[in-house]
C-alpha cells in the first residue's frame, strides 16, 4: 500500500500506531514529541483562545475563553477515558475497540515507535483538544454553555475518534492509502463540517450581518495568532514523531505557506478595500498553515509555496462566498478557513507529493489513483461528521437546548452565562 510506503520513506510516520516492538526510547526524538506536545496544547491556551476572543464583541470575550478552556478539560479526560482506547486499539476497519479503557494497557515500559506511548497518547490528545475547540468559532456569542459541554464531549467521541482511527489507526482510510499527515482530513475536515452544520442549526445572531459589530480587539486576535503560528510547528513538525529530515522539512513547508497565505490575504484586502487589516492578514495565516497541514510531510518547499497561494486565495473567496452571498453565520469563519483549507491541502497533495515538486514521491500509485483515494476519504469523512453532528446537536438541544434568549444574547454571555466580566469601566 501507498501508506506503508510513505511510512517507510518517513521514520516519523511507523509511530501512528501504538504499541510498535522497539529496542529502547530515543531520547532526541522523546524530547521533540516532548516539546511538540506542549505546543500544540499551547495552540489552543491561550492561542486559539485569544485569537477567537479578540474576534467577538466585548460582552462574550468571557465565554469564549471559557469555553477553550472547559473544551480542553472535558476533552483530555475523555481521551483518557475512552476516546485514546476507540481511536488507537484494534485492527477494525471503522472505530477501534475498548481495549485500553482509562488507557489501562499503557504502562512505564509500553512504547509507540522510539517514544513512550504514555507520550505518544498525550500527543494525541493535545490534538483531540485543539478539534473541538476550533468549533467553537461557529457559535460564539449565542449557544448555551451546557451544550458546548454536551456537544464537544459526544462529538469527540463519535467523530473525532473514528476518524482518527480511520487515517492514522489503521482502519478503512489507512487501506485506501489516503494521505493526512498532521490533520487536514481528522482535525480540519472535520471541525470545518461541524462548524458549517452548527452554524446552520443555531441560526445567526442577532443583526447578523449589518449590525454586528466588528472585532472588539485585533490586538488580542494577533497575539493569539503569532502563538497559534509558532504552536503549528509542534502540530506538523511534531506529528513526523521523530527528530528527524521529515520533521525539519514539515516545519520549512509549514512557515512558508503562512507567509504566502498571509500576503495573498493582504494583497486581497488591499486591492478591494484600499487598506489591509491586521485581522485578515492573521486569518490569511491561518489559511496557509490549515492547507499545508496534511501535506506538511510528503512535500517539499515550493509545494509550501503554492498550497501558501491556494490557501490564501480559496479561503478568502469561500469566506466572501459563505458569509457574504449565503449569509451564514459561521460567526468566526470555521469552515471557509480550516474546513476549505484543509481539504484543498488534503487534495493538493496528490499532485504536490510527487517529485516533479520536490516531494517525497508516490511510489507506484499514480497521481489520479492517490487523488480519488484523497477525494474519497474527504467525501467520506464530510459526510459521516455532518450526520453525526447534526444528530448529537439535536441531542444537545434536546438535554437543555442549544441557543440562549434574545436578550441573554442582547446582554452577553459573559453576564448572562458565566456572571462576569472581561472588562470593568469606572
Amino acid at each position: 500500500m501507498l501508506l506503508r510506503s510513505l511510512i517507510a520513506g518517513l521514520s516519523g510516520l511507523a509511530f501512528f500506531m501504538p504499541h510498535t516492538a522497539m529496542a529502547a526510547v530515543d531520547s532526541g526524538d522523546s524530547a521533540w514529541i516532548l516539546t511538540s506536545t506542549a505546543l500544540v496544547l499551547f495552540m489552543t491556551l491561550p492561542g486559539l483562545a485569544l485569537f477567537y476572543a479578540g474576534l467577538v464583541q466585548s460582552k462574550n470575550i468571557v465565554s469564549v475563553l471559557m469555553h477553550h478552556f472547559a473544551v480542553a478539560c472535558l476533552c483530555s479526560v475523555l481521551w483518557v477515558v475512552a476516546g485514546y482506547s476507540l481511536a488507537f486499539s484494534g485492527d477494525g476497519a471503522w472505530v477501534g475497540n475498548l481495549d485500553n479503557l482509562f488507557m489501562s494497557a499503557i504502562t512505564f515500559e509500553t512504547l509507540s515507535g522510539t517514544i513512550p506511548e504514555s507520550l505518544f497518547a498525550t500527543f494525541q490528545m493535545t490534538f483531540a483538544v485543539i478539534t473541538p475547540a476550533l468549533v467553537i468559532g461557529a457559535y460564539v456569542e449565542r449557544i448555551k454553555f451546557s451544550a458546548v459541554l454536551i456537544f464537544s464531549g459526544l462529538w469527540l467521541l463519535v467523530v473525532y475518534a473514528p476518524v482518527t482511527h480511520w487515517v492514522w489507526g489503521g482502519g478503512i482510510l489507512a487501506s485506501w492509502g489516503v494521505m493526512d499527515f498532521a490533520g487536514g482530513i481528522v482535525v480540519h475536515a472535520t471541525a470545518g463540517t461541524a462548524a458549517i452544520v452548527a452554524a446552520l442549526m443555531l441560526g445567526k445572531r442577532k443583526g447578523f450581518p449589518s449590525s454586528i459589530n466588528p472585532p472588539h480587539s485585533p490586538v488580542l486576535t494577533m497575539i493569539g495568532a503569532c502563538m497559534l503560528w509558532v504552536g503549528w510547528f509542534g502540530f506538523n513538525g511534531g506529528s513526523a514523531l521523530a527528530a528527524g529530515q521529515g520533521a525539519a522539512m514539515a516545519i520549512l513547508v509549514t512557515h512558508i505557506s503562512a507567509a504566502v497565505a498571509s500576503l495573498v490575504w493582504m494583497i486581497i484586502e488591499w486591492r478591494r478595500f484600499g487598506r489591509p487589516s491586521v485581522v485578515g492578514m492573521v486569518t490569511g495565516m491561518v489559511a496557509g498553515l490549515a492547507t499545508v497541514t496534511p501535506a506538511s510531510g510528503y512535500i517539499g518547499v515550493p509545494g509550501g509555496i503554492i498550497l501558501g497561494l491556494a490557501g490564501g486565495y480559496v479561503c478568502y473567496v469561500a469566506v466572501d462566498i459563505i458569509r457574504g452571498k449565503l449569509q451564514i453565520d459561521d460567526s468566526l469563519d470555521v469552515f471557509a478557513v480550516h474546513g476549505v483549507g484543509g481539504i484543498l491541502g488534503s487534495l493538493l497533495v496528490a499532485v504536490l507529493a510527487t517529485e516533479t515538486f520536490s516531494g517525497v514521491g508516490l511510489g507506484d500509485v499514480s497521481v489520479s489513483s492517490q487523488f480519488m483515494a484523497q477525494l474519497g476519504g474527504v467525501v467520506l469523512t464530510v459526510v459521516w461528521t455532518a450526520i453525526a453532528s447534526f444528530v448529537i446537536l439535536k441531542i444537545a438541544g434536546l438535554a437543555g437546548g442549544l441557543r440562549v434568549s434574545e436578550n441573554d444574547e442582547v446582554e452577553g454571555l459573559d453576564l448572562t452565562q458565566h456572571g462576569e466580566r472581561g472588562y470593568h469601566t469606572n
